[in-house]
């Protein structure tokens, strides 16, 4: 279930852009930041990169994280940051998968699940990543 969960953030990550105040002038690579800018990262970009992920990026294949994160992204911790990174990570982002985790735990122990024939697979991107069209799913009790 985590690699579902892991693959899942990866393709709609909570937030797709994080905002950064430079607080002083700082070196990054071959450029100086000047201090009091602000830099927008782009958790999408990173998160769809082949070069990172494979020429199969857009496929949803949770058996990229069987080696854990650290596998999945070659020991590059900034490749993977669905709830941030650093020390403005978010702080609920274990509670918020254990949870979830819980949740669908106990929902798939008495439904299965289908997908209505009338479902478009649109993500909508407004503060968090949702589905435009709702959730498009029937459940059936087992």
């Amino acid at each position: 279930m985590g690699m579902v969960f892991n693959e899942t953030l990866r393709l709609y990550p909570p937030l797709i852009v994080m905002t950064r105040k430079v607080q002083r002038a700082v070196r990054l690579g071959m450029h100086i930041l000047p201090a009091n800018i602000y830099l927008y990262i782009s958790s999408l970009a990173l998160h769809y990169d082949p070069e990172l992920w494979g020429e199969d990026v857009h496929k949803f294949k949770p058996e990229r994280f069987s080696e854990g994160v650290a596998g999945a992204t070659k020991n590059n911790p900034a490749a993977f940051f669905p709830f941030g990174i650093g020390p403005r990570n978010c702080v609920g982002s274990n509670f918020a998968i254990t949870e979830s985790k819980s949740a669908l735990s106990m929902i798939l122990q008495c439904y299965s699940f289908t997908l209505l024939p009338t479902y478009v697979h649109m993500p909508y991107h407004h503060i968090t990543v949702r589905p435009r069209h709702g959730r498009q799913v029937m459940l059936q009790p087992l």
